[in-house]
């Protein structure tokens, strides 16, 4: 993967910028020894690093305006990070960078139960914006499988979903309002503690804009009461293609579970060692959970079962026990750590109709065979969202480069049939060449032109989202 050449008239102005913005932090705030740098030079996508000039750690909405300020005035791009727990580059760094982490910025704001809404701060991690309103019966729905360690502002410049966004949607379904602060330093709000504000969708705008329009510092974020119940059950099958025929079935008869997982054999026997959920010995195996009170939930899983029969499961067990129910949730919330520890692998993004599940995952099988390269299917089957994990040896000469071409035609087969390139992973620099297989020349201007309203120098996370030569293009142009 290409990465664009650094600007040496920042570089060599290292000192000087490292001292204004020492100016307007606290000195601990300011990291930019490169023994510290490291820390920053890349996310989740490790495949690719890049040491920044320097990384700041501001702890307000106004600190994070001073520093966009100096950056703003002296040229200097930067780069909006989270918690880094990005797989598609989002957070990669330029040479000629400042990252500016959120990692501070983690409190609570405000807790309104009356109109259902939190305000927190964007560098609170996921899991801990129910922590925070659980005690009162209350919890926010989008739950990714990174959601113990993601922050909010990741959550909302990627539109992240989760296990449970098939029936409470993904972030752009449960955000209510941001503060963002502009690279020029101006700090705006937009939404807030209501259902839909007035004017343009600037918010809608915002969610998933990957860092390319300003930082968001705070975020309002819809709460809901906590279901009466939940269940999930196992479905095992001899076939990926069967399980992927079942999941379309039980979509097109109406039914909505709240979830809807799915593990192939490869990721199947790596998470039980892990969970040890008890899952069965099979080709590929669904998690299907289902909530409500107890006669709700017994009528959904009769319908489903009855669903599934069709399809000559190899299993179907309900959990019996919130233990087991725990377990079984553990595996698949594991699965992407649990296959880090046996194989270097990418994990893929694409999203597809339901419908296509059975045709995409044969031709899935077919790539692998192509490229020699095994594939692991973890994915959130109830809405589309794939996410093949492709496993290479990062120390072999050209697997790397074998992963990308098979990860490009997944890709590529997303968007054929109907789909898109990302459901929740974002573009970062992972797909970014591949956004022509997506959007055509008119597209894709109009979404520079949004870029050029709000980031005219085009110093806000660089080199993301869109063709490189593009964005060198319109940076230069801006000059």
């Amino acid at each position: 993967m290409e990465m664009p050449m650094p600007d040496a008239r920042v570089l060599s102005r290292k000192a000087d910028i490292v001292a204004r913005l020492q100016g307007v932090l606290p000195m601990d705030a300011v990291i930019h020894e490169p023994h510290e740098t490291r820390v920053y030079e890349c996310d989740a996508l490790t495949a690719y690093k890049c040491p920044p000039l320097a990384a700041v750690l501001p702890s307000s909405t106004q600190e994070v305006s001073a520093v966009l300020k100096v950056c703003h005035a002296m040229g200097v791009p930067v780069v909006p990070r989270g918690s880094g727990t990005s797989l598609a580059g989002g957070a990669l760094p330029t040479a000629d960078c400042v990252i500016l982490g959120v990692a501070r910025l983690n409190g609570v704001i405000e807790t309104n139960y009356a109109d259902r809404y939190i305000r927190v701060q964007s560098g609170r991690t996921n899991l801990s914006v129910t922590g925070a309103v659980e005690e009162m019966d209350f919890f926010y729905a989008p739950d990714p499988s990174s959601q113990l360690a993601c922050a909010i502002a990741g959550n909302v410049a990627m539109n992240s979903g989760g296990a449970h966004c098939l029936k409470y949607g993904v972030t752009t379904n449960n955000l209510l309002g941001v503060t963002m602060v502009l690279m020029d330093g101006t700090v705006t709000e937009i939404g807030g503690g209501h259902l839909d504000a007035g004017g343009l969708d600037l918010l809608g705008l915002i969610c998933g804009s990957e860092g390319q329009l300003g930082v968001v510092t705070e975020a309002t974020l819809r709460i809901l009461h906590k279901p009466e119940g939940a269940r999930p059950a196992l479905v095992g099958f001899d076939s990926n293609e069967v399980a992927g025929a079942c999941v379309s079935d039980i979509i097109k008869a109406g039914v909505l579970p709240v979830a809807i997982e799915f593990m192939d054999q490869k990721v199947l026997e790596v998470v039980e060692k892990h969970a040890k959920a008890g899952y069965p010995e099979c080709e590929a195996v669904l998690i299907i959970e289902v909530e409500g009170s107890e006669a709700e939930i017994d009528m959904q899983l009769g319908l489903i079962r009855e669903i599934a029969a069709k399809h000559n499961p190899v299993e179907f067990r309900e959990s019996a026990s919130e233990e087991e129910s725990a377990a079984i949730w553990l595996g698949r919330k594991s699965a992407f750590g649990a296959m880090g520890q046996i194989n270097d692998y990418m994990c893929l993004d694409g999203t597809i109709p339901v419908s296509e599940l059975p045709y995409v995952l044969k031709r899935i099988r077919q790539f692998s065979e192509e490229y020699g390269l095994d594939v692991g299917n973890v994915f959130h089957a109830g809405d589309g969202n794939m996410h093949p994990l492709i496993l290479f040896d990062a120390n072999k000469d050209g697997d790397l480069e074998k992963c990308e071409a098979m990860g490009a035609e997944i890709l590529k087969l997303c968007v054929e049939v109907g789909g898109c390139l990302t459901g929740e992973h974002g573009v970062g620099v992972e797909k970014r060449d591949l956004m022509h297989a997506q959007f055509d020349a008119v597209d894709m201007e109009a979404q520079l032109r949004v870029k050029d309203v709000f980031d005219p120098a085009w110093l806000l996370n660089p080199s993301k989202v869109f063709p490189l030569g593009v964005t060198q293009a319109r940076r230069i142009a801006a000059e």
